[in-house]
C-alpha cells in the first residue's frame, strides 16, 4: 500500500475576492468630490456627516492601491462600526489612482510628496473641515506625516502603518532585492507591500493583489505615483530630548500610533521612525504573525482529512489554526479605539479583542502616552490596568511598544 500523506486544505477569503467585492468596495453613505488645489485635482470620498467639532478620520493609501482596495474592507469590518458611528471618514485618493481614473496627458508633472501633503489643507477647506485624525499606509503615511509637520493645527492624531521617514532606502532596497531587480511595476509594488516569506506562502492573497494592481490601477498613473514616492525627501524629524533640544527639535506634535506586522518589509523603517518621535506621544504596535497589510480582512481555516482520504484523523476535523502570516484587522481596530480614547474621544467604547488575546500578548515596558491619554487608558483599557499586561503608565516617559 502506498504511503499515506497528510493533506491540508486551506480556504482563504481575501479582501478582494469576487464574492465579497461588492460589499468590501462599496462606499456606503458617501459623497465623491474632485477638489481643485494649487497642485492639481484630488479625488476625495466622504462617508458620513462630520459630528460637531470632532475631527474626521482621513485616510491615505499606499502605492498600487486606492482608498477602496486599501481601506474599504477595514472600515466595513464589523468592529469598526462603533468608531464610524462617532466619526465621519474622508478618503483621499492620490491623483490618478482612484477607480476609473483617466491617464494623465503627455508631459504631466506629477506632484511631489511634499505637494501631495500640501493638497490636504485645501481638501479640508473645501469640505469645511477643521481637523482630522489620519490613517495612512506606506506612501500615505509619509504624506500625512509631512502634512502634520507643516500644519500641526490641522492634525489631531496619526495612525501610521508601514511608515518610512527616510528618503528612498529601507523598504525600497528590500523591495528591489526580493523582486529580483525587476522592471515590472506590479512585482515592485508587491515587494513593497509584502515580505519575502509572505510572497512565497500566501499565494492566493498575492495573486489577488497582483491582478488588482495590474488591472484596476492605471499603470502609467501608478508609475508616476511610484516615482514621486521614490523621490521623497527624508522627513528630517528628530527625537526631542529634555534639556537638550526639546524646544527646537522637529518632530510630530500630535499623538502617533505606529503599526507594523512583524513579517512586513517595513519593520526596520517603522522602528527608525519610532526612534525619531516624541516618546511621550508615540506608541509602536508590532503585530505578531502579521504580514504587510494588517488592515486587510481575511478568513483562513484548515481542514484535517480523515484516514480514508489519506489524512491523519479518524474523521474530519475543522478547526481554526493560526497561520504564519495573517492580517489582523480586529487587533488594529482595537488599537485604534484605545488611540482615540487617549485623545479624549469615545470614552465608553467597548474593548474586547485585545482583552481576549492578552494571554497571547507580550509588551515592552513604556509609557508613550500624554497625561490626557493616561487618564483615559486607566479607565477604559484592558483589564483593570487600562493597557495590556506589563505596561506601567506611571513609568518615566518612553515610547510604548506593544506586541500582540
Amino acid at each position: 500500500m502506498d504511503e499515506l500523506q497528510d493533506v491540508q486544505l486551506t480556504e482563504i477569503k481575501p479582501l478582494l475576492n469576487d464574492k465579497n467585492a461588492a460589499r468590501n468596495f462599496q462606499d456606503f453613505d458617501c459623497q465623491e468630490h474632485d477638489i481643485e488645489t494649487a497642485f492639481g485635482v484630488v479625488h476625495v470620498t466622504m462617508r458620513g456627516t462630520p459630528k460637531g467639532n470632532r475631527p474626521v478620520i482621513l485616510t491615505y493609501h499606499d502605492i498600487g492601491l486606492n482608498h477602496k482596495s486599501c481601506f474599504n474592507a477595514f472600515f466595513n469590518f464589523e468592529d469598526m462600526q462603533e468608531i464610524t458611528h462617532h466619526f465621519a471618514v474622508c478618503h483621499v485618493d492620490a491623483p490618478g489612482q482612484q477607480e476609473g481614473a483617466p491617464p494623465f496627458p503627455s508631459g504631466y508633472q506629477y506632484p511631489s510628496m511634499d505637494e501631495l501633503a500640501e493638497m490636504l489643507p485645501a481638501v479640508l477647506t473645501h469640505l469645511n473641515l477643521k481637523s482630522f485624525i489620519g490613517i495612512g499606509l506606506g506612501a500615505g503615511a509619509y504624506i500625512l506625516s509631512r502634512c502634520a509637520l507643516s500644519h500641526p493645527d490641522l492634525v489631531e492624531g496619526l495612525v501610521l502603518i508601514n511608515v518610512d521617514p527616510c528618503a528612498k532606502g529601507w523598504i525600497d532596497w528590500a523591495a528591489s532585492k526580493f523582486s529580483g531587480w525587476t522592471t515590472n511595476i506590479v512585482d515592485i509594488v508587491l515587494a513593497h507591500h509584502f515580505g519575502h516569506e509572505e510572497l512565497q506562502a500566501n499565494l492566493d492573497l498575492i495573486q489577488t493583489y497582483r491582478l488588482h494592481i495590474a488591472q484596476d490601477i492605471n499603470q502609467d498613473n501608478l508609475q508616476l505615483f511610484l516615482t514621486s514616492y521614490n523621490s521623497r525627501k527624508d522627513l528630517e524629524i528628530e527625537r526631542p530630548v529634555v534639556g537638550v533640544n526639546e524646544m527646537i527639535a522637529k518632530t510630530l506634535k500630535c499623538p502617533a500610533l505606529l503599526v507594523v506586522g512583524d513579517n512586513s518589509p517595513a519593520v526596520e523603517a517603522v522602528v527608525e521612525c519610532n526612534s525619531r518621535l516624541d516618546p511621550t506621544k508615540t506608541t509602536l504596535l508590532k503585530m505578531a504573525d502579521c504580514g504587510g497589510l494588517p488592515q486587510v480582512v481575511q478568513v483562513r481555516h484548515t481542514l484535517a482529512l480523515p484516514w480514508h482520504l489519506g489524512g491523519t484523523e479518524p474523521f474530519v476535523l475543522l478547526a481554526l489554526k493560526p497561520p504564519s502570516l495573517f492580517p489582523q484587522p480586529g487587533k488594529l481596530t482595537e488599537a485604534f479605539k484605545y488611540f482615540v480614547q487617549g485623545m479624549g474621544y469615545m470614552p465608553a467604547a467597548s474593548m474586547t479583542r485585545l482583552m481576549r488575546s492578552r494571554s497571547h500578548s507580550s509588551s515592552s515596558v513604556g509609557s508613550g502616552e500624554s497625561s490626557r491619554s493616561r487618564s483615559h487608558a486607566s479607565t477604559h483599557g484592558e483589564g483593570s490596568a487600562g493597557t495590556p499586561e506589563g505596561i506601567d503608565l506611571q513609568a518615566a516617559p518612553q515610547t510604548m511598544e506593544v506586541s500582540c
